[in-house]
């Protein structure tokens, strides 16, 4: 029994000591900087990055809102919902009508065809969509947001002038070829390789993808696989720009069917052989990962565009009939119990789109380092997008079942959103770690100190400062309103508070903490959650300045839930049921 049990010690080490590899060849390529997401978990407030809250200049305010009028003028006269799930197709006169309303590539400079929109006015764009069809969204998304990012992003010149103006205005569409049956939420994990030929002019490809969306109807798929590393036996993953026309190229299965989103065309593909040039690397050799996570960075900031569409979908809908459905001689919208579903559809549905809005202008702003707030944004919105969507569903009761009701496929629909792009619990663990590598790093850099106490006074003296201001003064949350000081000054609190939470958690739990998944879990739902109170703080903030009302109720409403969500969360670190539930687990 004590081989035994050395022998899984040995395994668990083993194991733990590969995930860390996994966890710095992953947090290694991206950037560090300290942004609104990180500094909540060292207990601070970038405050200039959220208030005020962003806004589009009067020129963005006039071209967004022209580019939205005349897309729900498409929308309405062509794009059927109903009709694209039924066929599990998106008709190509919808596709080539988008493309001429300039959708297919807004956000890409005038000098490729584009319009040059920002972030912002696109996720404007993108809601519309999203309020409408989950699997027009979802191809746009795969096209613009993610299939030429990369080329937007990374590509050479002669790369851009070579695909992007036929993507950009529609002649050829695009797909990012990331998953394989041995990588998915785990982008480190790709096993397609790539093995230079001997002259070095090529890269032969060799492997299989799988859930591609557009992968049967794209002309260019951004593809990673895995290249040596010269002088070593190490590989490392690098970006590749492929063309089906390639010889080895295999479409598989070109429409796997679904459950939901049956309009877009999710395919597996293989490659066998497939020599791609060398001209067709995208970004560095064995920098693929950050072209990776970079663009779905971008892809993440539109979801949530395109669940806010949705979620405001389902609030008409249930709004609509709660007030027009009588039950026991009152309307629906009458009894309480109906009032607190529309409340809290109304308020994270307004939370939904501040958050959106704040994420989409980070980008805005030419900042290096996103992916946590991106990350945030696209758990917070697909799980409360599927509650909204449920609590519709209720609301309507057995109608909603059937098939001449929208929220019959809207439920299809929207449960891959917390699947798709990262699943939802890899991205929370993923949040928590990146979130607490910074602080960690920080101790380690003390504790070596320590160990040297003369040329490790200064460090040891500046993390004790750092130490003392934090448990004694909260960051500042500068409200223009004074009706929201209250408020600021509690978030103020919960961010110091995470921030103390942080330092507690690394040092009672050190390297096990990779382990922890039911309290990293906690953090990083405390973490999104004071990521969503700013967002919608300030965009209150703003509405109450320039005198708009419209929304306080709903408003103040979420930040007060939200923060008692905070409160349990923090409770729920100490005082849980985790052991019993392992238990219970373990005995199954």
């Amino acid at each position: 029994m004590a081989i035994d049990h050395n022998v899984q010690n040995t395994q668990r080490l083993a194991q733990r000591e590969q995930q860390m590899r996994k966890a710095e060849e992953l947090l290694g390529s991206l950037p560090q900087a300290l942004g609104i997401a990180k500094g909540l978990f060292h207990g601070r407030f970038i405050h200039n990055w959220v208030f005020a809250y962003p806004a589009l200049t009067m020129q963005q305010r006039a071209d967004v809102t022209e580019a939205e009028l005349k897309l729900i003028q498409f929308c309405d006269a062509n794009l059927d919902p109903q009709q694209i799930d039924r066929a599990a197709d998106i008709p190509r006169h919808v596709i080539d009508g988008l493309a001429e309303l300039g959708l297919l590539g807004m956000t890409a400079p005038a000098s490729f065809g584009g319009r040059g929109f920002s972030q912002k006015q696109y996720c404007r764009l993108l809601e519309v969509i999203g309020s409408r069809c989950s699997s027009t969204s979802i191809f746009v998304n795969a096209h613009h947001s993610i299939g030429m990012r990369g080329l937007l992003l990374f590509g050479s010149d002669q790369q851009k002038r070579k695909w992007l103006p036929d993507l950009v205005n529609g002649k050829k569409l695009a797909a990012f070829a990331l998953t394989e049956p041995e990588a998915g939420s785990d982008a480190s994990n790709v096993q397609t390789t790539a093995t230079p030929t001997p002259d070095g002019s090529h890269f032969v490809l060799n492997g299989q993808k799988r859930y591609i969306t557009n992968g049967a109807i794209a002309d260019v798929l951004t593809v990673m696989a895995r290249t040596p590393v010269e002088g070593s036996d190490e590989t490392a993953i690098t970006a590749f720009l492929v063309t089906p026309d390639m010889p080895g190229f295999h479409v598989t299965e070109p429409r796997m069917e679904k459950l939901g989103i049956r309009g877009t065309a999710t395919a597996k593909l293989a490659f066998e052989n497939l020599h791609v040039p060398r001209d067709n690397i995208l970004g560095p050799l064995g920098k693929g990962l950050k072209v990776a996570l970079t663009v779905l960075d971008f892809g993440r900031t539109t979801f949530g565009a395109c669940c806010t569409g949705a979620a405001k979908t389902c609030l008409r809908l249930a709004n609509d009939h709660a007030r027009q459905r009588h039950q026991f001689g009152r309307s629906l919208a009458e009894f309480e119990l109906v009032q607190k579903k529309l409340a809290r559809m109304a308020a994270w549905t307004y939370a939904m789109e501040a958050t959106t809005t704040v994420t989409a202008g980070l980008i805005d702003r030419g900042l290096e380092d996103y992916m946590l707030e991106t990350a945030m944004l696209k758990v917070w919105s697909t799980e409360r997008l599927w509650t909204i969507v449920n609590d519709a569903f209720q609301i309507y009761g057995g109608a909603a079942y059937f098939t001449d009701q929208p929220l019959e496929r809207m439920l299809r629909d929207h449960r891959i959103n917390q699947i798709g792009e990262g699943a939802n619990e890899v991205l929370m663990s993923f949040i928590a770690l990146t979130g607490m590598r910074g602080p960690g790093m920080k101790m380690k850099e003390v504790n070596d100190a320590i160990k040297h106490p003369i040329g490790g006074f200064a460090t040891v003296g500046h993390f004790g400062i750092d130490a003392v201001r934090l448990r004694l003064r909260a960051p500042a949350v500068p409200v223009r309103s004074p009706a929201l000081r209250p408020a600021a000054r509690r978030l103020g609190k919960q961010i110091k508070r995470l921030g103390t939470t942080v330092q507690w958690t690394l040092v009672h739990h050190r390297e096990e903490i990779l382990d922890r998944q039911l309290l990293l879990e906690r953090i990083a739902w405390i973490a999104m959650e004071l990521y969503a109170t700013a967002s919608s703080l300030s965009r209150l903030d703003s509405e109450l300045v320039n005198g708009d009302r419209s929304h306080t109720a709903t408003a103040n409403y979420f930040i007060a839930d939200s923060l008692r969500r905070v409160d349990r969360c923090f409770r729920n670190l100490r005082d849980n049921d985790d052991e019993r539930l392992l238990a219970a687990a373990r005995e199954r």
